[in-house]
């Protein structure tokens, strides 16, 4: 309908309601589904933190980047980025315009929730090998059980480290976490959902076979013991210096007739990790100096070295404010980040929980969260009016679909991200990601023309 064929009250309604808009009305579908294997593959290739240091590594070297270390020489128009200990990685390009303009920076996190060993994991019981595991990150435990499990992870030795990846290839094992059959459930069946697994019966099953030697004692454990020496090298003792996890051992994958969706291990938050990094190599013509952030540790607070606690950040902007002749605090002062993870996209099935007039819906484009925090926005870094018109004018002028949003009902939903920890550099910062279906269980699922728009949305900030 033409505005002239319009009443005076519908093109009032067209000037002043606000309406959210399908990404089906704006994204080029062939693109968001070329640019989506990628991510997909992404997702496949790293199925923890370590993994998706070394990926992304490996892509961002084959556009020009260059290792750093804190105490380098930097030059305008470099590319460089810093390895924190495997775990985290900071990528950055020095631009053309005064560095005091401030950085314009993207922080995403790339742990998921995952079952971690305990430092002394093997133990045999009943004729059966277990690891004793630590479930890392907020999950829902009894989703752990029965589903194929991958291992991986790092084996200190004293004559050098060892990569663990088994369970992702079709020719190889997968592990396990047993439950009972709905025969014998009634006891746990009458538990609260959060209590009908325990922590201490993630137990991982890992073999049933004995050692051939009827003269040592317990031999099922010696018998996986000698297997991972075999494979690894290794000696229980090794097991101590290890850093080893199980996660979900299931391929990225299209969901539904019209492949729309997609579902995998570790949406939360790679799927936002990997628009931070094509968006930067796509922004080489940008005057600003930009810096991408992939931490670690989001899942437990941000915690120790590789989270977003650790003060290598600041460290990070001075090293550029002081070899481009700027004063570091300026520079803080004058930057802008967008604190890249992902939101809860409403789910039809569990209405009770949402608000719907501010809740993400899948395929209404990236998220953005003015705060987060729980209740009364407890935990929060609450974007300024000022910083969410500078960012929602950039989307608008770049054609990104975009919608507002909270996590669930006041006083039933909230949640934390790193926001809060870049503001305390004295950073503007806001909350921006991906709505997902079914967050923090083994098996997520996202909306391709979410994640695409996710892209176009970092691009339009780095521009």
């Amino acid at each position: 309908m033409e505005d002239k064929e319009k009443t005076v009250g519908q093109q009032l309604a067209d000037k002043l309601v606000y309406k959210s808009k399908s990404c089906f009305e704006a994204a080029d579908k062939q693109a968001v589904a070329d640019y989506c294997e990628g991510y997909k593959k992404f997702l496949d290739n790293g199925k923890t933190e370590r993994e998706v240091v070394k990926e992304s590594i490996a892509i961002i070297e084959s556009q020009g980047y260059k290792p750093y270390i804190l105490g380098d020489k930097l030059e305008r128009g470099g590319k460089y980025y810093l390895n924190n200990r495997g775990k985290s990685l900071f990528m950055f390009r020095i631009g053309s315009e005064s560095i005091e303009n401030g950085i314009r920076i993207t922080a995403s996190h790339i742990d998921s929730p995952r079952v971690d060993f305990k430092p002394r994991p093997v133990y045999e019981d009943s004729e059966m090998c277990f690891f004793k595991t630590h479930y890392y990150g907020g999950i829902k435990k009894y989703q752990w059980t029965a589903i194929p499990l991958s291992l991986h992870g790092v084996i200190s030795k004293r004559d050098g480290d060892v990569d663990v990846r088994i369970g992702e290839e079709d020719d190889e094992p997968v592990f396990y976490i047993n439950d009972l059959p709905p025969h014998l459930s009634q006891l746990q069946n009458s538990k609260p959902s959060s209590n009908t697994i325990e922590g201490e019966q993630l137990n991982i099953l890992a073999g049933s076979e004995p050692y051939d030697d009827d003269k040592v004692s317990d031999r099922f454990k010696l018998n996986l013991l000698a297997a991972l020496n075999e494979k690894y090298g290794c000696t229980e003792a090794d097991l101590i210096s290890s850093e080893l996890c199980a996660v979900p051992a299931m391929k990225a994958r299209d969901i539904g007739f019209d492949r729309s969706l997609i579902g995998s291990y570790g949406h939360d938050d790679r799927v936002c990790a990997y628009p931070s990094i094509t968006a930067m190599l796509a922004s080489e013509s940008s005057p600003h100096t930009l810096m991408n952030i992939i931490a670690d540790k989001e899942e437990i607070g941000s915690e120790g070295v590789s989270g977003m606690q650790c003060r290598i950040l600041s460290d990070i902007i001075d090293e550029i404010a002081l070899a481009l002749g700027g004063n570091p605090r300026v520079v803080r002062a004058n930057s802008k980040c967008l604190s890249a993870d992902v939101n809860v996209a409403y789910d039809p099935n569990f209405p009770e929980v949402f608000e719907k007039r501010n809740t993400a819906f899948l395929n209404h484009g990236v998220v953005l969260s003015k705060y987060t925090g729980a209740r009364g926005k407890s935990g929060t870094s609450d974007a300024s009016a000022e910083f969410v018109g500078f960012v929602t004018r950039l989307f608008d002028d770049e054609n990104v679909v975009w919608q507002m949003a909270e996590l669930g009902k006041v006083d039933l939903g909230g949640g934390g991200t790193v926001a809060k920890f870049i503001a305390e550099n004295n950073i503007d910062v806001i909350d921006l990601g991906v709505p997902v279906i079914s967050m923090h269980a083994p098996y997520e699922v996202v909306a391709k023309n979410d994640v695409y728009m996710t892209h176009k949305a970092i691009l339009a900030f780095y521009k």
